[in-house]
């Protein structure tokens, strides 16, 4: 496998075209829409572009993605980008984190020091890990992806013949929303390769999403049942990603404030933020996420990611053995996720060691609650080493 060193470094031919492109935006009519009722506001959008036009500075944060070391994977004729941190400590576990959509790797950006240097975050050099931090097939620096019909399943095979290549027999695996996907497959497709599975979002293979009886809720968990939206606004971008995600992609590769507002709305309403998505996500993260999306052009590969792992949906199963997932598991839940599913019932499919109801969080768990998961994971870790 080749692997070489890795470093972004955007042209300024290209950040001057992106602020020339916000500077002639077509601005769409709005109604009254200050409770966001129609989608993202007006009056918020024009100021995040504004400052993305004049005041964001993207070379202070490529300088900050730099600052971790960065490589490409040729996988199976696919460019595959990663961070990977040697951990500080007596016997560092390798783990690889799994992001999701519309997310990046950059989501992981608080805990990858925490979990591969605890000493100098308080922490017990014990817990240490070897971070490992891939972008997804189709996404940011991931991509061109050379073939179609790589989503999820077809992932988790790709992230063995990496872990294999970096050194690492065996690993542990997080992951949320997509990247849950991914961290429950390799559980149950490879428990050869895997020491253990981390969820933030509560995936099982062979298993519907609505399954589980709400007479199995404990009264904690219905009340935090409550918080979540699960309505159809929180789903219907499965089906564009699925059935036309050419379509929106014509309009979003074209458009900056499109792709801001495509991503922002889903970042405000995911994340437990009580509507002030800058409570989770200050305005140069939410940049430098949507910057990461629009130089590499990249919007249409995340589409086709979650295209080719649509039909692979509900996780189809490739063993027999039971449980689905046989090696150890953790699920952590965030109150403002968007699925949950009874304690009973992800136990019944998995080795479940270690069941989290966080008193906050939302989709993004990693990124909003990064002191909270990194506690989690090593907790979950610390008696399999």
């Amino acid at each position: 496998m080749k692997i070489e060193p890795f470093q972004v470094n955007v042209a300024q031919s290209e950040i001057d075209a992106l602020r020339t492109r916000l500077a002639n935006t077509r601005w769409a009519p709005e109604p009254d829409n200050d409770d966001w009722s129609y989608g993202v506001n007006g009056t918020y959008l024009r100021e995040l572009m504004a400052y993305w036009q004049d005041g964001f500075d993207w070379r202070a944060q490529e300088a900050r993605i730099n600052s971790f070391p960065q490589f490409r994977a040729e996988i199976d004729g696919m460019h595959i980008h990663f961070i990977h941190v040697r951990g500080k400590g007596p016997n560092p576990v390798p783990i690889i984190l799994n992001h999701g959509w519309p997310w990046s790797f950059w989501d992981f950006k608080d805990i990858i020091m925490e979990l591969a240097d605890p000493a100098s975050h308080g922490g017990d050099p014990k817990d240490a890990f070897d971070v490992i931090v891939p972008s997804l097939p189709g996404f940011t620096f991931s991509r061109p992806l050379s073939k179609e019909g790589v989503g999820y399943v077809e992932t988790a095979d790709l992230w063995v013949k990496l872990m294999h290549a970096l050194g690492y027999e065996r690993f542990v695996t997080h992951g949320g929303d997509a990247g849950a996907f991914v961290s429950a497959r390799l559980g149950h497709a490879h428990p050869e390769a895997v020491m253990g599975v981390h969820l933030s979002f509560p995936i099982l293979p062979g298993v519907p999403h609505d399954a589980g009886s709400p007479a199995d809720l404990t009264p904690e968990e219905r009340a935090l049942v409550q918080g979540q939206d699960r309505g159809p606004g929180a789903f219907y971008h499965v089906l564009i990603n699925a059935f036309d995600p050419q379509t929106l992609a014509w309009a979003i590769h074209d458009s900056p404030v499109g792709l801001a507002a495509w991503i922002l709305l889903r970042r405000r309403a995911w994340s437990d933020c009580n509507g002030d998505v800058e409570t989770k996500f200050d305005k140069d993260t939410l940049l430098t996420h949507l910057s990461l999306y629009w130089f590499t052009n990249s919007f249409i590969g995340s589409q086709l990611f979650c295209r080719a792992s649509s039909f692979h949906l509900p996780m189809a199963l490739v063993n027999e053995v039971k449980p689905e997932i046989s090696v150890p598991t953790a699920v952590a839940i965030m109150p403002k996720d968007l699925m949950y599913r009874p304690r009973a019932t992800v136990a019944a499919h998995c080795d479940l060691r270690q069941w989290t109801l966080f008193p906050s969080g939302g989709h993004f768990g990693a990124a909003e609650e990064p002191k909270l998961m990194t506690e989690d994971i090593c907790s979950f870790v610390r008696p399999l080493r």
